[in-house]
């Protein structure tokens, strides 16, 4: 098996419409309470999945925030997606006064279970490619650069632990934020040295 930095791909793309190559299976949607959709990621999974996903997804009751639940992709299948993965991702609560070290605060642990929910069902439902989108980054106003932080952490860390997902896409809106990530992950050892000696 590769390793873990080896098998995580920062891309560009509309997470709905992931190109063949990446071999997606299974979606990430940063969804709200209800389920129900919204704007942004959960609003174009909704668009792109089709009505079905609304009706199933009335029957599931929401989900607390740091939470996650799996559902069929309908009609995302025809373009290879079999899973959809939803997480509520908190609100960013705590101002510009952002201390330095991550996992001070409620928001870090939240945002944290959301991958870590999502990486124990992508591996329970044996999904083999897992696309992630910037969870609470846009509207939640989530620091992005922190978010990265969690985000790529918690994926490093499970990834040496399992083989399933194979391999984890964080799919980005810009550029410019594909370059927070890439910037985050070729800068890990500094930062995850500096958050392990607190």
């Amino acid at each position: 098996m590769d390793l873990p930095i080896d098998r995580i791909r920062i891309e560009v793309g509309d997470i709905t419409t992931p190109p063949s190559e990446w071999g997606v299976t299974g979606i990430v949607n940063a969804a709200n309470e209800s389920l129900l959709g919204g704007g942004g990621v959960d609003g174009a999974i909704h668009r792109a999945a089709g009505p079905r996903l609304l009706e199933h997804n009335k029957m599931l009751g929401g989900c607390p925030t740091g939470l996650a639940k799996i559902t069929p992709a309908f009609d995302l299948e025809g373009r290879g997606i079999r899973h959809i993965l939803h997480t509520v991702g908190p609100v960013w609560q705590s101002g510009d006064a952002v201390p330095i070290k991550i996992g001070d605060l409620h928001e870090d642990v939240l945002l944290a279970s959301c991958y870590q929910q999502c990486l124990d069902l992508a591996a329970e439902h044996s999904i083999d490619v897992l696309a992630f989108p910037a969870i609470s980054t846009g509207v939640y106003r989530f620091p992005k650069d922190r978010a990265a932080k969690i985000a790529l952490g918690h994926v490093l860390g499970f990834l040496a632990r399992h083989n399933t997902p194979r391999r984890v896409v964080f799919c980005c809106f810009s550029e410019a934020d594909a370059a927070t990530y890439r910037h985050v992950l070729d800068s890990r050892n500094e930062w995850m040295f500096s958050r392990q000696r607190g």
